[in-house]
């Protein structure tokens, strides 16, 4: 099977602290990102340069969506950091994609990641669209596994 064959968009989680959060449909803003230091400076013959030399890691957000139910798991999660409580607000989760089969071929391992966000979707009269939940969730490191 051609490695591109596995590699489709739509079949993904969110697990946090080992717990399967269901029912996702988008995920966005996921990625890796990092400083770039400037190092000018003169050569030896006279001419200015410029070399990017790689910084310090940038924390990261990513914005997760999906469509409202009762699950009140992300109200509970922003609660927690609300109010203060980020011993259990933060939490170690990943984003895991899956091929056609169910297995996992890529885990976004995200480290200390606590919700900044919950934005509920437009209420609007007469409106026939699916209601959703979107949650910001901030993180310090992201690594792929």
């Amino acid at each position: 099977m051609d490695e591109l064959d596995k590699a489709v968009g739509h079949a993904f989680g969110l697990e946090v602290d080992g717990v399967v959060i269901k029912q996702i449909n988008e995920v966005s803003g996921l990625k890796m990102e990092q400083d770039v230091i400037e190092l000018k400076q003169n050569t030896s013959d006279g001419k200015y340069v410029i070399k990017k030399l790689p910084g310090r890691p940038k924390a990261g957000e990513v914005t997760l969506t999906r469509g409202l139910t009762g699950d009140n798991s992300f109200e509970k999660w922003v609660q927690s950091a609300q109010f203060g409580k980020m011993a259990d607000a933060r939490k170690g989760g990943a984003i895991i994609v899956y091929d056609y089969e169910g297995t996992a071929i890529k885990r976004y391992k995200l480290t200390n990641a606590w919700p900044k966000s919950l934005e509920i979707g437009a209420l609007k009269a007469g409106d026939t669209s699916v209601l959703t939940e979107k949650i910001v969730i901030t993180y310090e490191r992201m690594e792929v596994e």
